[in-house]
């Protein structure tokens, strides 16, 4: 059972942190807002610019001008405005996907309307009295963020994990709880369980780092893969906490325990004589 509990648990704080950690709006935004300061994310944005740029009024922007048009958006992404943008598209995208994958359609994609980043932008404009900034159209443009088919799939998970995190925790503390009541002798129980505990946490960390490694050799654009693993480190960050918490409780209790069971001797007591043997 305690085993088992040990088994149990990294996979009962991963479900949790994705079931209840990531489906917070308020809070995936206040993670990803200091993002909006990072360098390789604002490379990417200014790239990104550029590309959708040079794709809408052709070659002029993929020659000579393209440096220009990058080094403009660059600069744009350390203006207020930016920052705002940032933080509105964020929460529409992060609730869009939450609709959609708690009450939207099957066979559906995932779209946000990109007005609300639109009009959040022109009023931080219009607030530093950039000329023109009123004439910025706000218009009401759905782009996709899922496919059909990989949106489906992520409703599929998500109720899975709604299911785990909830079970998969309260089935590794009565585990935990049973198996040391059950125990011959319940401090190894304990001494076992926190260890176990430890070890679990220790596995949670890797099983993160190992999942950065992955994710960030998966994506195809070499450049993109700094601002992907900035992204990344800003959403396990509460994860990672978890992880050492549960590495330190588990060897806390662990060294307590055994340094409660060490048996004392007074120093001033003297050693009881051994018996000595009767010679007939």
């Amino acid at each position: 059972m305690i085993a088992l509990a040990c088994l149990l648990l990294p996979f009962g704080a991963l479900a949790g942190w994705a079931a209840y950690g990531l489906t917070d709006t308020g809070r995936y935004v206040r993670t990803m807002a200091p993002l909006a300061a990072d360098p390789a994310v604002r490379d990417v944005v200014a790239d990104t610019v550029r590309e959708e740029l040079a794709d809408e009024l052709g070659p002029p922007l993929r020659g000579p001008l393209g440096p220009f048009v990058r080094d403009a958006a660059r600069s744009f992404t350390m203006t207020d405005a930016f920052r705002a943008g940032w933080d509105a598209a964020n929460r529409v995208t992060h609730t869009a996907v939450l609709h959609a994958v708690r009450e939207g359609d099957s066979g559906r994609p995932i779209t946000v309307d990109i007005a609300p980043v639109a009009a959040e932008v022109r009023r931080e404009l219009l607030d530093d009295r950039v000329p023109l900034a009123d004439r910025i159209p706000v218009p009401h443009t759905e782009v996709a963020v899922l496919p059909a088919a990989e949106a489906d799939r992520l409703r599929e998970g998500y109720d899975v994990l709604e299911v785990a995190a909830f079970w998969l925790p309260l089935a590794a503390f009565l585990l935990a709880v049973a198996g040391i009541t059950l125990a011959g002798c319940r401090r190894r129980a304990v001494t076992a369980t926190a260890l176990g505990t430890a070890l679990g946490g220790a596995l949670l960390g890797l099983a993160v780092a190992v999942g950065r490694r992955l994710t960030l050799a998966g994506l195809p654009a070499t450049p993109h893969r700094p601002a992907a693993g900035a992204v990344y480190d800003a959403l396990t960050a509460t994860l990672r906490t978890a992880s050492w918490l549960l590495l330190a409780l588990g060897l806390t209790v662990a060294a307590t325990t055994w340094l409660t069971t060490r048996p004392h001797r007074n120093p001033l007591t003297p050693p009881a004589p051994r018996p000595t043997e009767t010679q007939t």
